[in-house]
């Protein structure tokens, strides 16, 4: 029989659950369609939260030929043989065929190289789909020929809501007598992947073979069906990313051993090495900052270690850098202020950069004043003269807050000695 999963799958984009902010009334997807004009794109979201049903939706409102492949399995020779297959189209006159790629990311360099000719000459529409950040995952030359838009987790409603319709429409479930009483247990394994939760329905109501016995779905026959421990790591769905969210709260937190341990379960259930290693480097800039500058470089060389050597080995060097970072005084300033200086931009927009801090390359730009009275620091005692850096309209203005460390304590005597009661260190 065909997945419960599969049989639910939406036709129309009125049935599709989620992702309002892409497909509602007026939002660009639906735009897009309605347009009948859709750029190339790339779908970055979790498991389970409809990339592939929206990739075919899109495909069947458009009347597009579709061509479907998996980055797992499929190599440079696949990906130039659909690529043939689809400019066949041209000499049809038929509508521009729209390539779907799941798991994207998987791609290496090569593989997404071969596809940069298609998508330029418009031969096909490229729709990616991934789990993983594409600014890390996807070479520059290909993430620069697509629009990139983030699917969102579909909510607790929105997941009862597919349970329900599942019972009531699905024409194998709806012959049954099933009671839906609890769900927590079943939102909670499912970790928000629509697909995953379907197979955990069907399976709870296949688990019963007296056709005349009511089914309940509650808490306890989910567990009892399933017979899992909730608390495995599961790479792909919810645990994926509580883990990582343990394992970076327990680095902030100054405590190695919590670190190591949430490392470890990682590693136990074959994270991918360089998004753990990606996350230190991200912490270490965010979380331990300007209080030891060194961690941000003990998580690049990290990085590159692990992406040079991988498992087992990497294991050690990922250690090290996790107690290292746990063990590290703690700033989140610079986090702080990049949050700060944007927040000022955006509420005073783009201001003028002053004259004196202009560039100055022209005659004609000398003569209207760019660069004059500009400073030379170097020329002054001490490689330092007051000087205003920033535009009339927000001078004086303190954004960079340094904390109370022993690195950043040092910093505020200095600003004070700098700038004395200018910015109010």
């Amino acid at each position: 029989m065909i997945p419960l999963a599969e049989r639910m799958r939406p036709r129309t984009l009125d049935e599709y659950t989620g992702q309002e902010h892409l497909v509602g009334q007026g939002k660009v997807l639906r735009k897009a369609i309605e347009s009948e004009n859709i750029p190339s794109f790339i779908l970055w979201g979790p498991p389970g939260v409809g990339k592939t049903t929206l990739a075919s939706l899109m495909a069947n409102m458009l009347k597009r030929p579709f061509f479907s492949l998996s980055a797992i399995n499929s190599g440079v020779k696949d990906i130039r043989e659909t690529i043939a297959k689809a400019e066949k189209n041209r000499f049809f006159d038929a509508p521009n065929p729209i390539l779907f790629i799941d798991e994207i990311h998987r791609f290496s360099k090569s593989q997404q190289d071969s596809l940069l000719g298609a998508v330029e000459k418009g031969i096909v529409t490229l729709i990616g789909a991934t789990t993983e950040n594409p600014s890390f995952e996807v070479i520059s030359a290909l993430l620069s020929r697509c629009q990139v838009y983030v699917l969102k987790p579909l909510e607790k409603d929105q997941l009862i809501g597919l349970i329900k319709n599942a019972i009531v429409e699905d024409d194998y479930l709806k012959k049954k007598k099933i009671e839906l009483q609890e769900t927590d247990v079943l939102l909670r394994l499912c970790g928000g992947d629509a697909r995953k939760l379907y197979n955990i329905v069907e399976l709870v109501c296949n688990s019963n073979s007296n056709s005349d016995e009511t089914i309940l779905i509650n808490n306890e026959t989910v567990q009892e069906v399933i017979q899992r421990n909730i608390a495995m790591y599961d790479k792909g769905g919810e645990q994926h990313y509580d883990i990582i969210s343990a394992f970076i709260k327990s680095i902030r937190g100054s405590d190695p051993n919590g670190a190591v341990y949430w490392l470890a379960r990682m590693i136990e259930g074959g994270e991918d090495p360089k998004f753990i290693c990606r996350r230190m480097v991200i912490s270490a800039a965010e979380d331990i900052g300007l209080a030891n500058p060194n961690a941000l470089l003990m998580a690049t060389t990290c990085f590159q270690a692990v992406n040079m050597i991988g498992y087992p080995e990497g294991r050690i060097i990922m250690s090290e850098a996790a107690i290292y970072l746990a063990n590290s005084p703690k700033s989140n300033s610079a986090y702080a202020a990049i949050n700060s200086s944007q927040a000022l931009v955006r509420e005073t927009g783009d201001l003028p950069v002053p004259l004196h801090l202009r560039n100055a390359p022209t005659k004609l730009m000398k003569d209207l004043n760019y660069g004059k009275d500009y400073k030379y620091a170097h020329s002054y005692e001490g490689n330092f003269t007051q000087e205003e850096f920033l535009p009339d309209e927000v001078k004086g203005r303190k954004i960079y807050e340094p904390q109370e460390n022993g690195a950043e304590k040092k910093t505020i005597e200095q600003l004070k000695r700098f700038w004395g009661d200018k910015y109010g260190y």
